[in-house]
């Protein structure tokens, strides 16, 4: 683990000293919970997540066209000036 120093305010400081006591928890473990919970909401996806996204909606969809492997340029062109 990486250490870091993180201000907080005194209403902050004692919230979550008193959250962490009712949840049997350290500070530092519900910081860590909510800087998780806070990634996997924000729109930044590493390579990975990416690459596990792609594999999971392939073949998942049909656009009802027989030739979309030939022609996938020519109905993207159209699909962007819609």
């Amino acid at each position: 683990m990486i250490r870091t120093q993180v201000q907080l305010t005194e209403k902050q400081a004692r919230a979550l000293k008193a959250l962490a006591a009712a949840r049997q928890s350290t500070v530092a473990g519900l910081i860590r919970q909510s800087i998780d919970h806070l990634i996997q909401q924000s729109d930044v996806v590493d390579d990975t997540e990416r690459r596990r996204r792609a594999i999971a909606a392939a073949g998942r969809f049909r656009s009802g066209q027989a030739d979309v492997s030939v022609h996938h340029d020519q109905y993207l062109a159209e699909a962007y000036q819609a």
